[in-house]
């Protein structure tokens, strides 16, 4: 499928597919472990295949998506978006930050938000010793009280033993009202690793796409496969023996050891 390049800056670049349809959904990239190059993306299928156009914005820098060509991609956005009859998304940590902070210009609708950040700014946020991008972030160009669309619907995703994980939900959901907060236990960070160590992320873009989109039925996909996740029984080992309750860990411990048993007979 090709991409049409709808913003193409130095620090900044948005590629949609499917064009031609009638609704949108949108992706961020998240934080690389190596910046300075934009990534080659294609179109996600799922949603493509059921008459979605699909957007994917990303940073050539793990700038956190506020630079000097931010607000030109907001404009951008907000003529590109307002001729579609609905508009979704879906990002991870830095990605999920991005959707809330781009959420107006993009006239969002719903959302799926995994493990975001409420602001790197400094200090702003209890327990985030945040890394070295807080020292260039403008605070002000990323405020989410300022260029968030508050009414948008949807659920936070994370790992509430994440202390920081925790705190940035909390103070999300404070000016989002109508976001659901959902805690996948030992989800890791983002919280979504057990849901796609158990299958992929095709049951999330579905609940996005079809409905109901709630906390509810996000949780239940985590129950239903942490049991076979090898991700969730090792962050519930480490849980336990941080928090002193040795009978979970022995639980923990025989999930592991099932696993194994599993593994090693179907080899």
């Amino acid at each position: 499928m090709q991409e049409t390049r709808v913003f193409d800056g130095d620090k900044l670049r948005a590629s949609l597919f499917n064009p031609g349809a009638d609704r949108l959904f949108v992706t961020f990239r998240q934080r690389v472990a190596v910046a300075g190059e934009f990534e080659d993306r294609g179109p996600v299928r799922n949603m493509t295949g059921h008459g979605y156009a699909h957007l994917h914005i990303q940073p050539r820098n793990n700038d956190w998506y506020i630079n000097s060509e931010t607000k030109a991609l907001s404009r951008s956005l907000k003529a590109l978006t307002k001729g579609y009859a609905d508009v979704s998304a879906m990002g991870f940590s830095m990605g999920g930050y991005a959707a809330l902070r781009f959420s107006a210009a993009l006239h969002l609708k719903r959302l799926i938000a995994v493990s975001p950040q409420y602001t790197i700014a400094k200090g702003a946020v209890p327990h985030d010793r945040r890394r070295k991008e807080a020292a260039a972030f403008d605070a002000a160009l990323g405020d989410l009280v300022r260029y968030g669309r508050h009414d948008v619907q949807g659920v936070v995703l994370f790992d509430p033993f994440r202390k920081m994980d925790l705190n940035h939900a909390l103070y999300i959901q404070a000016v989002f009202s109508d976001l659901q907060l959902c805690r996948l236990s030992c989800g890791g960070h983002p919280a979504s690793q057990v849901i796609r160590e158990g299958g992929s992320f095709w049951d999330l873009q579905t609940l996005l796409r079809d409905g109901p989109l709630t906390a509810g039925r996000v949780l239940a996909l985590h129950r239903q496969r942490r049991r076979l996740s090898r991700t969730y029984w090792q962050k519930l080992a480490r849980v336990a023996r941080q928090r002193g309750r040795p009978h979970l860990g022995a639980a923990a411990d025989s999930g592991l050891q099932r696993l194994a048993a599993a593994q090693e007979k179907g080899q």
